[in-house]
């Protein structure tokens, strides 16, 4: 058996909480960082059916990408979605966490785990941040993340490879340019504030997710902006939590979760 916050070290050792956005909440989120468990249930999200299956196979610690307290919360109350997970975790001894933009931000994190799955090479920060401490200074910190791919493609080559390899219902994008696509800039997850850096970095092509309508016209003829979905973009998150822990100790039981909790659905 092993203290929760032994277990969340083994993350927040390659991503710190500090290293978390101003508006983030990442952490353990419910329960008590001394109790002992022997397994973990890793998941995108915290929904109920994630928590009934930590039920089920006698898990009390829960670990996802995504927060499930994001906002203050006025009330817990169990006719609400939300309040029935608070609940049912606090009832049966459930601790909770949350490792999110602490992640994105790591370059051992979610964008490179992205990069490694579309085959991206020689890969480094899109977006750096400079106001670290002392302590983080030999740690490559920031926002989503640049590298080029082996051999240049088509754009509907390239396309097609993405919808292939993230199993993406479709693919939202802006014009297409008629130029073959090498160099290759992304965030997982809502990175539309990143366009300009993937332009200034001389990007052929920005895969991120959640783009809006007008955010589209930033491509301005310079590179290929597509809109890959938020949990397709995310999805290896599990797995990078599994490999972290099961680094730090073989022992330990990880177990990633069975439920989809990718709440967008595609009508083809």
């Amino acid at each position: 058996m092993y203290k929760v916050s032994e277990i969340l070290s083994y993350i927040t050792d390659i991503a710190p909480l500090h290293w978390q956005e101003s508006y983030d909440n990442s952490g353990l989120l419910i329960g008590d960082g001394n109790a002992l468990v022997d397994k973990v249930l890793l998941t995108i999200d915290v929904t109920e059916k994630v928590v009934d299956e930590a039920i089920e196979n006698s898990i009390r610690l829960i670990i996802s990408h995504h927060p499930l307290i994001f906002r203050g919360l006025k009330n817990i109350l169990t006719d609400s979605t939300m309040g029935r997970i608070i609940s049912k975790a606090i009832k049966n001894d459930i601790c909770i966490a949350a490792m999110h933009t602490n992640l994105d931000n790591s370059y051992l994190g979610v964008n490179k785990v992205l990069a490694e799955n579309i085959g991206l090479k020689d890969l480094k920060i899109l977006r750096p941040i400079d106001s670290l401490s002392s302590s983080d200074s030999d740690f490559q910190v920031g926002s989503g993340m640049i590298g080029s791919l082996e051999d240049e493609m088509s754009e509907q080559e390239f396309l097609s490879m993405i919808k292939e390899r993230l199993g993406v219902g479709a693919l939202r994008h802006s014009e297409l340019l008629n130029k073959n696509i090498k160099n290759v800039a992304i965030c997982g997850g809502s990175g539309a504030f990143l366009i300009n850096e993937a332009k200034r970095y001389g990007a052929d092509a920005y895969i991120t997710a959640d783009v809006k309508y007008h955010e589209f016209f930033d491509a301005d003829n310079e590179l290929l902006i597509i809109d890959a979905g938020h949990f397709e973009t995310e999805q290896y998150t599990k797995q990078l939590f599994a490999d972290i822990i099961l680094k730090k100790n073989p022992k330990f039981a990880v177990q990633l979760s069975n439920v989809k909790t990718n709440s967008v659905h595609y009508f083809v």
